[in-house]
């Protein structure tokens, strides 16, 4: 967060500021870096999607649609949760499609939220929380997840709860860290969550992107279906993060409270969009098991090379982005790190303090993205060789 105050912004929006993502992509096109930092593939998602699009453009599926979502759409949601995960969700009342994960999380803390309530949130977590939760008037509490196994302590996370706690947000499989959230921490969660009579908020937008472990909803567990507002994103799974298609399933007064918020916001997601991932969610099975097969190959690359330079890597069970140790170079500020490597090694990467409350127990780390292709990747880690050249600047 920014110290200097900025004018016109709101008391509950300074410090804010531009986020890390802004600075480091200027950065990147400014010095002609491959961009291993900010989290988009630079590759399409699958060509029958593409074709759905174009197809639903040009049948002239252009104008306003229903303000819960297509309903195609929300049947195809439904039926991919059952599918995976044996949850029953009515696609008319407790499926809403929205502008993004991003915007979902927000109508959800807008809707759910009373200024003064309290949200948990685990950090290193993705900036938007911090902010959401900040402009629905609520308050965050942190719970650090400590590297390098990014496990949380259980005293922690049970003293962050009080009588104004309100919900608390997991994201799993977590960005940045690339952790996927276990059984034994998730029965806790939800213990806690039941005990204290809690909502609880999933972002669960890498949930097909695992590679150590299982990916396990919280709403799976007993007592949680009723108290959760599951949150995911057809941009991380099928590749088309531009297209910002995102949805909630939750009980029907959840889902009611939230449309509330929804329909002032957005109101409505680009229609054409929503016909293609209607056919994009009830694709075969080998869709699934490939991607997650590519990704880890991905990964696989990525943590190789890394480790060549001399990092020391922390290898993600998720999602698409890896994190390291930077100190093993000499380097002991991310910050710093980050805002030299496009000029002088001809890479971006992520500085992870930004996502921390506590910005020293992620000084020391840095986030890289493998969302790319192999020669991207490969790009990125010869020009990242250069390192090895550079004097260390603390």
């Amino acid at each position: 967060m920014s110290s200097a105050r900025q004018p016109h912004l709101t008391a509950r929006l300074q410090g804010f500021g531009t986020t890390i993502f802004t600075e480091m992509t200027r950065l990147a096109i400014q010095h002609g870096a491959v961009n291993l930092g900010q989290g988009f593939p630079n590759f399409d998602g699958p060509e029958f999607v593409k074709e759905a699009a174009i197809a639903a453009i040009r049948a002239g599926h252009n104008q306003y649609c229903r303000m819960s979502g297509l309903p195609e759409l929300n049947r195809a949601i439904a039926a991919h949760q059952r599918r995976f995960y044996g949850l029953e969700y009515d696609p008319d009342s407790e499926v809403t499609v929205y502008s993004g994960a991003t915007e979902a999380i927000c109508a959800t803390l807008q809707a759910l939220c009373e200024t003064g309530d309290e949200v948990v949130l685990f950090e290193p977590f993705y900036d938007s929380y911090r902010a959401s939760v900040t402009m629905a008037g609520a308050v965050p509490r942190v719970v650090t997840l400590r590297a390098p196994e990014f496990a949380y302590r259980a005293d922690e996370l049970e003293a962050a709860i009080g009588p104004k706690t309100r919900a608390i947000l997991l994201n799993t499989p977590h960005n940045p860290t690339g952790k996927v959230f276990t059984r034994a921490e998730l029965e806790h969660i939800a213990e806690l969550c039941r005990r204290h009579d809690l909502l609880a908020i999933t972002d669960e937008v890498y949930e097909h992107l695992v590679y150590e472990g299982t990916h396990v909803p919280l709403a799976t567990l007993p007592g949680m279906r009723e108290r959760t507002v599951l949150i995911s994103s057809s941009g991380k799974t099928f590749s088309f993060t531009g297209w910002k298609v995102g949805h909630t399933c939750a009980p029907p007064a959840l889902t009611a409270a939230i449309r509330c918020a929804h329909q002032f916001v957005t109101f409505c997601t680009a229609t054409p969009f929503q016909h293609a991932l209607a056919q994009a969610f009830v694709a075969d099975d080998a869709f699934f098991t490939g991607l997650v097969d590519e990704y880890r190959a991905r990964r696989d690359r990525m943590v190789r090379g890394l480790a060549e330079i001399g990092f020391d890597v922390l290898v993600p069970a998720g999602a698409y982005f890896v994190m390291t140790d930077i100190r093993p170079l000499g380097w002991h500020d991310d910050v710093a790190f980050c805002r030299m490597l496009p000029e002088k090694v001809g890479v971006a990467a992520i500085p992870p303090s930004s996502f921390y409350e506590h910005p020293a127990e992620g000084r020391h780390l840095v986030r890289w993205a493998f969302c790319k292709t192999d020669d991207v990747l490969d790009e990125g880690l010869r020009r990242l060789q250069r390192l090895r050249e550079l004097s260390s600047r603390t």
